[in-house]
């Protein structure tokens, strides 16, 4: 049948939906929205789907991948969001839909809420536990320093270490401490310097900002770095009221990179002036431990104990050690002399061949008791043997057969016949002699 034309003005469902959805999204462009996340879910595509709402309302929105880069937290279901994006009308099931191009939390911005949620993922994995911290070396002879080249953070570190320990060597690995590059040069600098072979520690320094210029130092990939790290690394970034994810991951943190220059180089004087204090302390111990000694030397002098007369008493106390040494071992070799004979006496009652030898015996005369035996046994058993043989050979129909008598089946093979009247002329019959049998067939009957 031929599909007649629509009437003038009528639409077709998608038509419809087609005209709304334009109008929606000529209407509603950029559209800012606020809202509660619900039944939010990220298939394997790497989209978001979920749904706003509040108290009297709710829509559909989807998150799409290449949009969700340019925010630093992960949306959550319960999470209260501020949005930004086009509503449109999902033609497949007509439902009303948001398409977010933005999207930050309510309450709390952005990166604190990013920064929350990263710090308790790493410390769920135990990166900050204090058991993997290692310990700064007290002497570092050359020191890594990743920071930027150009920042006031190198100049306060290098000021500090060339007042406090101007002989220490440092290497600077110069990388972009603010910016979306600046993370991965951190990382590729940490990996670096921990390749060389030659360094005894790490700072990893930056000077004061925002939450947003600090960020670098809050990626998962830097904490991650850090955490890998053989070297010892001190973070110092920002100011004293500054915390970022690389303070928790770092063997230890300093509240600036001047403090930090501080916590790992000694002051070469105050460290010679411990030493120095160290030496004369030990000078004036070994002084005295040789008054000392002067002292028992002359007290022995004055004593007049002899070597000779040492000598003579240490041999003769050798002398009673060795008698009592000798008695105490005969004593001792008699005991166990006696228990090795107990212990054979045991092992030659329990002597598996004696064993072996008993019982070879044992079974030798029941072999010649059987042999006695067995000929005695059998002799009325065979007798009986040929007495129950003579009989079923009696009993036996071949030996009937062997007199001259005969067997009748009918038919040939079938029931034995007994009564001639039971036979028919013409009738096939079977007989069975004393050797062989015979086919016949029926062609005279006399009853009798």
């Amino acid at each position: 049948m031929e599909r007649l034309p629509l009437p003038e003005g009528v639409l077709t469902v998608h038509e419809l939906i087609s005209r709304i959805r334009t109008s929606l999204e000529q209407t509603f462009t950029s559209q800012w929205v606020t809202g509660e996340i619900s039944n939010l879910r990220t298939p394997r595509s790497g989209h978001t789907y979920f749904t706003l709402k509040d108290a009297e309302a709710q829509m559909q929105a989807v998150f799409f991948r290449h949009k969700k880069r340019y925010i630093r937290f992960e949306p959550e279901d319960g999470m209260e969001v501020l949005c930004k994006g086009n509503v449109t009308l999902y033609e497949v099931r007509g439902d009303l839909q948001i398409n977010i191009d933005y999207m930050e939390p309510l309450g709390i911005g952005a990166l604190h809420l990013a920064f929350e949620q990263i710090k308790e993922r790493l410390e769920k994995e135990g990166l900050f536990d204090p058991a993997r911290k290692k310990a700064l070396p007290l002497l570092p002879r050359r020191i890594g320093v990743v920071t930027s080249p150009t920042g006031a953070a190198i100049r306060d570190i290098l000021q500090v270490m060339g007042r406090r320990f101007a002989d220490v060597e440092i290497l600077i690995a110069p990388v972009r401490v603010q910016g979306e590059q600046a993370a991965m040069e951190i990382v590729s600098a940490i990996e670096s310097l921990n390749r060389r072979g030659d360094l005894d520690v790490l700072i990893l320094a930056r000077g004061g900002g925002s939450l947003e210029d600090l960020w670098p130092f809050n990626e998962e990939a830097v904490a991650r770095a850090i955490a890998a790290s053989d070297l010892p690394v001190v973070s110092a970034v920002g100011h004293e009221i500054d915390f970022t994810i690389a303070d928790f991951a770092a063997d230890l943190r300093a509240p600036t990179p001047s403090a930090a220059a501080e916590i790992v180089v000694q002051n070469k004087v105050e460290l010679e002036e411990k030493l120095t204090g160290i030496g004369q302390r030990l000078h004036l111990a070994i002084r005295r431990f040789l008054e000392r000694l002067r002292r028992n030397v002359e007290i022995l002098e004055r004593r007049r104990v002899t070597p000779a007369r040492r000598v003579g008493m240490f041999q003769q106390r050798v002398d009673e050690l060795s008698e009592n040494l000798f008695h105490r071992l005969a004593g001792r070799t008699i005991l166990l002399r006696e228990r090795v004979k107990g212990v054979d006496a045991s092992l030659r009652v329990l002597n598996p061949r004696m064993r072996v030898r008993a019982l070879r015996e044992h079974l030798q005369g029941i072999r010649m008791q059987l042999q006695r035996e067995a000929p005695r046994l059998l002799l009325p058993r065979r007798e009986r043997v040929k007495m129950f043989s003579s009989r079923l050979e009696a009993l036996s129909p071949l030996k009937v057969l062997s007199r001259g008598y005969a067997i009748v089946t009918r038919p040939p093979g079938g029931p034995i016949l007994r009564d001639a009247a039971a036979l028919s002329r013409r009738e096939r019959i079977g007989i069975r002699l004393h050797r062989g049998e015979v086919e016949c067939i029926v062609d005279r009957i006399k009853e009798g």
